[in-house]
């Protein structure tokens, strides 16, 4: 499995639990986030004018989020779905999802509906690798029907020991339709393994399936 191989050659214990590395990661994620935000203007600008030109609705899409030890934050989207879309109840995005924008396809198949928590990294609310942000008091349906809440599940509270990530093992490597206590796995696995090269190599990635448009993908990215 590529998982295995990847995790495998990439040694590191404990690496979440290291001031070094920590202090490393927050300096690393400030200063890529600040080059990013004045090398990607261009493309918000663009961005912007495409959402503009095919509704007219808001051109960001702001949420609550969960964040280092359950503090909650407001992250930024550029808005990929039908204006309204998200005041009815939240439900994750399914493949061909009638909500989401003929605009909005392209942005999340790039992950570029994203680039806007680039601010939220130079803020500190995010980091570029790590756990995805929650909503706050998410649910779930079991596979029996009845209704979970995510802080119920075993590995939440653990995941919320580092900053949520705009990319992370868990968003390349897991299903994007399995259940959240299965992701909760990854994210587990994630900060035992943590490191400066393994985050690096998961950057790497990310930005491989960005070039290929995969990130809506169901199954493997790469």
């Amino acid at each position: 499995m590529i998982l295995d191989l990847f995790v495998e050659r990439t040694g590191v214990r404990r690496a979440t639990r290291r001031p070094i590395y920590l202090a490393s990661k927050r300096t690393f994620d400030a200063a890529l986030s600040g080059v990013g935000l004045l090398l990607s203007s261009p493309v918000w600008l663009l961005i912007s004018a495409a959402i503009k030109l095919e509704d007219g609705g808001p051109v960001f899409f702001p949420q609550n989020r969960v964040g280092l030890n359950g503090r909650v934050f407001r992250a930024l989207k550029f808005r990929s779905m039908k204006v309204g879309a998200a005041k009815r109840v939240a439900v994750k995005a399914s493949e061909r999802d009638p909500r989401v924008t003929r605009v909005g396809r392209v942005l999340r198949a790039t992950a570029m509906d994203e680039l806007p928590q680039l601010w939220n990294i130079f803020r500190g609310d995010m980091s570029f690798v790590g756990p995805r942000p929650l909503l706050p008091g998410e649910i779930e349906p079991s596979s029996n029907g009845r209704l979970i809440r995510l802080a119920d599940i075993d590995g939440y509270d653990e995941r919320h020991r580092v900053r949520p990530g705009l990319t992370g093992l868990t968003q390349i490597f897991a299903d994007r339709d399995i259940p959240r206590a299965k992701k909760f796995r990854f994210d587990g696995l994630y900060l035992r393994k943590a490191g400066f090269w393994f985050d690096l190599k998961l950057i790497l990635l990310s930005f491989w399936i960005t070039v290929r448009g995969k990130w809506e993908h169901r199954g493997a990215k790469f």
